[in-house]
């Protein structure tokens, strides 16, 4: 068993805390909204949203993959700061126990945010995880952020 690390960042023109609220806090509703061609649902199958909660991701036939399952290990809203990970489901193929991501928002000069992610993938055995085999999944995470981003800019009432 093997990590590898990456991480990656991500600007935007919205204030960190709606941000926080619409990718972290409200995802369950919002992106069965603004991507119903890839996420069918979101639920809840294990507590109550908070530290230790399991939500199922359910993807449409658009998708490449049926489902995901991902534990809240840490949901600190008063930092922005949320660290989750993938425990089961099609994107861990047969090469990945588990997939660690942290996410955080830090406010920028500008009123906007920098969104800070590092990934962890843990491998079954010694298995070699290369940057180019994740590019897809990352380039998804920033095409989502940016949808989000959108959604966020053109209804500037929401989570403010």
């Amino acid at each position: 068993m093997g990590v590898t690390t990456f991480r990656q960042e991500y600007l935007s023109s919205v204030a960190p805390s709606r941000m926080f609220h619409a990718l972290i806090i409200d995802s369950r509703n919002l992106l069965p909204k603004l991507l119903p061609q890839f996420v069918k649902d979101v639920n809840l199958i294990q507590g109550d949203g908070e530290v230790g909660s399991i939500e199922q991701v359910n993807f449409n036939e658009a998708s490449p993959f049926k489902y995901l399952k991902h534990r809240i290990d840490v949901l600190d809203k008063d930092n922005l700061v949320c660290k989750y990970t993938m425990i089961e489901g099609d994107p861990l193929g047969d090469k990945l126990e588990s997939i660690a991501y942290e996410v955080k928002f830090e406010a920028t000069n500008d009123g906007g945010c920098l969104c800070k992610m590092t990934n962890n993938y843990k491998t079954i055995g010694e298995v070699d995880v290369k940057e180019e085999e994740l590019k897809e999944g990352r380039e998804s995470t920033i095409a989502i952020y940016r949808v989000v981003e959108s959604y966020l800019l053109e209804n500037p009432q929401v989570y403010a």
